[in-house]
C-alpha cells in the first residue's frame, strides 16, 4: 500500500509524532489511522514526542575516536536537566550516536538542516534521469519524492537506520530514551573528522 503525505500529515497532527514514525506506523497498520495511532502509543513514541517542545539547555559534549585514530567525532547532545545529563542511559545514548556518526557519516542532523540548494540539485539530477521518458509527470514526481526520501535517510542522522539495530532509526532510538528518562533530548550538532579529508 502506498502511504501518501496527506495521511502521514493527518496522523502527525493527531499524535504529535515525527513524520518518519507516522509513516512507519501507517505502513505497519496498512494505512489505518486509528490503528497507527495505537501503534505509536504502544511504542511510547507519542508520549515521548510530547516532550520535544520543551527546552533542552543542559547536556554534554562528548567525543569518540575510531579506527586507529583515523576518524573522530564531537557531539553536543542536550537534555532538560543536569541530573539527566549524568545518567548512564543518557551517556549510553550519546556514545551510541557518536558511533553512528563515525560509521554512517551523516552530513546533517535533520532534513530541515539540508540547504535548499542541495535539495534542488538532487531533484535536478533525478529529473534529468527522466529526460526522454514518456512517464506521466505525476509518476515522475512520485519517483523523485521517493528518491529524495532515500537521500535524506542517507545524509540525515535522525533518519538513518541505527547501525546496532536496523529495525529502528536514530530518531526512534532518541524517542525511546526520552520515553525512559521523561525529558526532552536533542542532538544539537556534531562534527566528524576523517584523517586526510
Amino acid at each position: 500500500m502506498i502511504i501518501n503525505a496527506e495521511l502521514v500529515k493527518k496522523l502527525r497532527e493527531q499524535t504529535g509524532a515525527g513524520m518518519m514514525d507516522c509513516k512507519n506506523a501507517l505502513i505497519h497498520t496498512g494505512g489505518d489511522l486509528e490503528k497507527a495511532s495505537d501503534y505509536l502509543r504502544k511504542k511510547g513514541i507519542q508520549a515521548a514526542s510530547s516532550k520535544l517542545g520543551r527546552k533542552a539547555l543542559n547536556g554534554i559534549i562528548t567525543s569518540y575516536i575510531h579506527l586507529n585514530n583515523r576518524i573522530g567525532v564531537l557531539l553536543e547532545i542536550n537534555c532538560e536537566t543536569d541530573f539527566v545529563a549524568k545518567t548512564p542511559e543518557f551517556n549510553e545514548l550519546a556514545k551510541n550516536i557518536t558511533l553512528q556518526i563515525a560509521a554512517a557519516n551523516p552530513k546533517y542532523v535533520n532534513r530541515e538542516d539540508v540547504p535548499q540548494e542541495v535539495i534542488d540539485k538532487e531533484k535536478e539530477i533525478y529529473r534529468s534521469q527522466f529526460a526522454n521518458s514518456d512517464k506521466p509527470e505525476k509518476i515522475i514526481n512520485g519517483i523523485i519524492e521517493g528518491k529524495l526520501n532515500s537521500f535524506f535517510k542517507e545524509i540525515c542522522l535522525m533518519e538513518q537506520e541505527y547501525i546496532r539495530n536496523p529495525e529502528i532509526t536514530i530518531n526512534q532510538l532518541v524517542l525511546e530514551t526520552i520515553s525512559k528518562l521523561k525529558e526532552n533530548i536533542q542532538i544539537k550538532r556534531f562534527v566528524r573528522y576523517q584523517l586526510g579529508e
